[in-house]
């Protein structure tokens, strides 16, 4: 069996339901063969909250409690578009909410899990955002709004979000060597995944003189990316939308 499967970077909406098609079927087939699935941020395009009844909403979460039900551990990390899961989405889906940054025993190593956008340092702009966007205060006013207007303003912060992403360049928007460095260092680990930069690879590196590896998620745009850790360690794999 596979110690564990990491996905991350989904971006389930509406308007993309091959991604959500690929995700369910995964759910239903190669998931099950993984000790621990990890969901490592950006399950969602958007969460207005656990009060959420739309369709997509109402399925994926459906999906993942028979998953669960059926004995497969669910782990879920909130990223920078479902910042908003919460406890009553854990409940009902038998998943368990992780912080970011945890620290996770995975064949036999310890692992750091990160959405990995706090890594993006060089980012002032968005770090600023980010802040505000997880203040607790703010989450509880925003969450008070009916939930039309919380779609409306999920839709709105979503195009701003891909017209500022398309002016930024590349060596903003990626992790920052230093603060990979840093966090690891603080987690005592050699082996970090993370997802939320969208480009899927892993990289070997040297960590105050012993060999470190960083492996990144990709995002579920063209096709799904799944990283399945097995004895051999960790590895990338393409899912085909079909």
């Amino acid at each position: 069996m596979t110690s564990a499967l990491f996905i991350s970077d989904l971006h389930l909406d509406p308007a993309r339901p091959q991604a959500t098609a690929a995700f369910l079927a995964f759910l239903a087939g190669a998931a099950r063969d993984a000790a621990h699935l990890y969901i490592l941020g950006d399950l969602f395009e958007f969460w207005i909250g656990d009060d959420d009844d739309q369709p997509l909403a109402r399925e994926v979460t459906a999906a993942l409690a028979a998953y669960t039900r059926g004995g497969h551990a669910c782990s879920v990390m909130r990223g920078n578009r479902d910042f908003l899961l919460g406890p009553r989405f854990a409940a009902q889906t038998g998943a368990r909410l992780l912080p970011d940054p945890f620290v996770a025993g995975i064949g036999g190593e310890q692992v750091l899990l990160m959405h990995g956008d706090l890594l993006c340092t060089d980012d002032h702009a968005y770090q600023r955002y980010r802040s505000r966007v997880n203040d607790p205060r703010l989450q509880r006013l925003f969450l008070a709004l009916p939930r039309a207007w919380r779609r409306a303003a999920g839709a709105e912060g979503r195009r701003r979000s891909r017209r500022r992403a398309a002016q930024q360049p590349e060596r903003i928007t990626d992790v920052n060597a230093a603060a990979v460095a840093a966090a690891m260092r603080r987690a005592g680990v050699l082996r970090l995944v993370h997802g939320h930069t969208h480009r899927p690879a892993i990289h070997a590196f040297d960590l105050d003189g012993r060999a470190a590896t960083r492996a990144v998620l990709g995002a579920w745009y063209e096709q799904g990316s799944v990283l399945a850790w097995t004895a051999a360690g960790p590895a990338l794999h393409s899912l085909s939308f079909g």
